[in-house]
């Protein structure tokens, strides 16, 4: 038990079941006979539908019903979303109307049209061919900026939102009497999720009228609350569950059509009906992520100090407002806009502007690694500009350790840092000082060699408020519900971590539950780096509520006047005689105290955590082919106190590679006319092991003070830190060529042509 406990590098209890294929993923958990849905999806990015005829596809074979948007009745057929608040005036975002099916008009490519449900797949896609879909195509909308073809009257010139943060004046009065000033201009390109499991659900009817929906998602209580108002039925009639979810990043957090397109079919039929996108599908429909154009303007004293920061995007909406997406490159961004330098004289402006693409929402860090990579990307290039070491330039402005907690220019306040004791870490364990070696080396072989450097810092989000439960089972067995939801991440291990160390409990007799809104009253769900945070901490208190009802309890059975609980035991001073919270748990079942054996709290943490740590990577470029390679990287955190430190070790592995992938080769391609070039694994460039390195991780905590475990989120760290990380050491290696304009991906063609204009420059001068 002591081995299993906090703190311990334990391996993942979950794998044994998932690596023998005894994983219950959606599709493996739809009910026998349940009908197959398909979505008939438009082919046209931008176009008035002139004619919808479905009466040949009803008549076909097997086939139940078929739903278009004007067959869907009383429901209240349309998604939700959260439009974006500007601080400066109080004005909200555009929310036109996003319809669950096409409602005469279609603005993406992949947008349904209409949902066909029948015996088997194969006779609903056969159907969906036979739908006579007749579209007027209208002016394609595809720059990432106002103006062009109108997609909606609520928003002229295609522009979402606009979010504005901080004194512009004084801003521009900072950077104009700056001693130095630098500005930088970058694109942030899209990518898709693409993660391991594509979206799916199914529905089925329960007992007293009930409905059971089943959705690989990233928590139940938005889908039920959802689906209660779409279907307008009460919440009590709904039961939401997640079952195994192989990958999420925040795509699966959002609303999607099919969800309420199966409920409904469901009900209408009074038959189970399920649905699974193909991947394919998913590159057409799920919620893209990043996107958009960014520019930062600095302004550094004669000491080379940070003291005026502005910041502008241009962020992709896509078609429609998805749930939270006006968000993201405004709020959220926000929150860690000036990252980890001590700076008050900053402000940014974000505009959303929308096109004739899917949506874009969340995607692992949501904002973050944005604000992040811009602010980033222009502190390497300033230093190479102003000719300062890059090292130097950022200590120079990190916030110091005696000015913590302290408080942004956005309002956000970090709790603690120790910047400088990070970065040193970084430096040595990342071996800077071989560097020069490294690249003669390179050089010797025909490569450029670059050296980038990137140090972030996170805000996590979500609700600060999180409850546990915890049960005491007539076999002996203790159940731990948990509101928020794993999608692969390893919450079953660290929970029952939790337990083991402050009930003595042994792992094998916990069982952990989540993702059911039947058997958990309310939770968060999944999503900004907040789950083991605020779910550790309400299992910490549950679990000292059980100590704290059972005390007097065991005191009264073993007939003494003090008890004490430590090292997972009952005991009493002066006596031998000790008992377990199981052996307390089962006296108490028989005493028929069953107030003790379910336990319930809901803790609420008073502040958020700032994960922050420094990403090193150096990069090879082939002088002849232009391909770049990762050949190097190490990262230093500051995550707090670690829970699992192997589960902690591989969020930072998986955030990495993501990182690297947007840099070097993942990039969503439209042409001209709204259709996707990158709508397979042939065409899009997902990252593989073996254009790798192995990544070096390393610790250096500083407990936060903002919960009970000192404890800092740690799951989208890996990418906040990665890009801007990937990006300098392209621009490192490629600086001596006179290159200084470099954007991802950075692809072999793209390398290769970027160094062919600069031989052609050098060549004209």
């Amino acid at each position: 038990m002591e081995k299993f406990g906090l703190s311990q590098p334990n391996r993942r209890t979950e794998d044994p079941r998932l690596l023998i294929g005894g994983g219950a993923y959606v599709d493996d958990l739809a009910p026998a006979g349940a009908l197959h849905a398909y979505m008939l999806r438009s082919t046209v990015a931008h176009g008035e539908i002139t004619e919808l005829d479905v009466s040949e596809a009803e008549a076909m074979p097997g086939v139940k019903l078929v739903l278009t948007q004007d067959r869907l009745g009383e429901l209240d057929a349309t998604l939700g979303t959260t439009p974006a608040k500007n601080p400066s005036d109080g004005t909200r975002g555009a929310t036109p109307e996003r319809p669950i099916l096409a409602k005469g008009r279609v603005r993406f490519v992949g947008e349904g049209i209409a949902m066909v449900v029948a015996e088997t797949l194969a006779q609903a896609r056969d159907a969906a061919e036979a739908i006579m879909v007749e579209i007027e195509e209208l002016p394609v909308k595809m720059d990432v900026a106002p103006g062009g073809p109108a997609i909606f009257e609520e928003a002229p010139d295609n522009v979402a939102y606009v979010w504005k943060l901080g004194d512009e004046a004084r801003v521009e009065a900072a950077l104009a009497s700056a001693a130095h000033r630098v500005t930088l201009e970058v694109e942030d390109n899209r990518v898709m999720v693409a993660s391991l499991e594509p979206r799916g659900c199914f529905a089925e009817e329960m007992e007293g009228g009930r409905l059971h929906v089943c959705v690989n998602g990233q928590g139940v209580w938005g889908t039920k609350g959802d689906l209660a108002r779409i279907l307008k039925v009460d919440k009590a009639l709904i039961r939401v569950t997640n079952p195994d979810v192989g990958g999420g990043f925040g795509m699966k957090a959002m609303a999607y059509p099919e969800t309420f397109l199966v409920a409904h079919a469901c009900r209408v039929l009074g038959q189970p009906v399920r649905w699974m996108g193909d991947r394919t599908e998913s590159m057409l429909s799920d919620n893209a992520g990043r996107d958009l154009k960014q520019k930062a303007e600095l302004g550094f004293d004669a000491d080379m100090k940070l003291v005026a920061y502005r910041t502008t995007n241009l962020a992709n909406m896509g078609a429609y407002n998805s749930g939270y997406a006006q968000n993201i490159q405004s709020e959220l961004y926000s929150k860690v806009m000036m990252g980890v330098y001590d700076v008050q004289d900053a402000c940014m402006t974000s505009t959303g502007i929308f096109t004739n693409t899917t949506q874009v929402d969340a995607y692992r860090g949501a904002g973050r690694p944005e604000a992040i990579f811009m602010l980033e990307r222009a502190m390497d290039y300033a230093a190479k500009e102003l000719g300062v070491d890059p090292f130097e330039l950022r200590r120079k402005s990190f916030i110091p350790v005696e000015k913590f907690p302290y408080t942004t220019v956005s309002g956000e306040t970090y709790d603690v840092g120790d910047f400088n004791r990070v970065l040193d870490r970084a430096v040595a364990e990342a071996d800077v000082a071989g560097l020069d070696s490294r690249r003669a080396d390179s050089a010797s072989r025909g490569k450029l060699r670059g050296l980038g450097v990137c140090y972030y810092i996170e805000s996590i989000l979500g609700s600060p408020e999180e409850s546990a439960e915890i049960e005491f089972g007539a076999d002996g067995r203790v159940t731990l519900y948990v509101g928020t939801q794993s999608n692969g991440q390893g919450h079953d291990t660290v929970y029952k971590q939790f337990l083991a160390t402050d009930l003595g409990v042994p792992v094998e007799m916990i069982d952990v539950v989540m993702g059911d809104s039947d058997r958990i009253a309310t939770g968060g769900g999944t999503g900004g780096s907040r789950s083991v945070t605020t779910q550790g901490t309400a299992n910490r208190a549950t679990a000292e509520k059980v100590i704290e009802k059972l005390t007097p309890f065991v005191a009264e059975t073993l007939d003494v006047d003090e008890v004490s609980f430590e090292e997972g035991q009952f005991r009493s001073p002066g006596s031998n005689v000790v008992m377990t919270v199981l052996e307390a748990a089962a006296a108490a079942r028989e005493a028929g105290r069953e107030d003790l054996l379910k336990t319930r709290e809901t803790t609420t943490l008073p502040g958020r955590s700032y994960p922050n740590g420094c990403h090193l990577c150096e990069v090879e470029i082939d002088g002849e082919t232009g391909n770049l390679e990762v050949v190097k990287y190490t990262v230093v955190d500051d995550f707090g106190n670690l829970m699992n430190p192997m589960l902690a070790e591989g969020q930072v592995h998986g955030g990495v590679v993501q990182g690297i992938g947007q840099a070097v080769s993942e990039h969503v391609v439209y042409d001209e006319d709204g259709q996707l070039l990158t709508a397979s694994f042939m065409d899009y460039g997902m990252p593989r092991a073996m254009g790798l390195p192995m990544i070096a991780f390393y610790s250096e905590p500083v407990p936060s003070t903002a919960n009970v475990l000192g404890m800092k989120g740690c799951g989208e760290a890996g990418t906040v830190g990665a890009m801007a990380a990937v990006a300098n050491a392209a621009l490192d290696a490629l600086w001596p060529l006179g290159l200084r304009q470099v954007d991802m991906p950075f692809t072999p063609t793209r390398v290769w042509q970027m160094m062919q204009a600069a031989e052609a420059a050098i060549a004209a001068e």
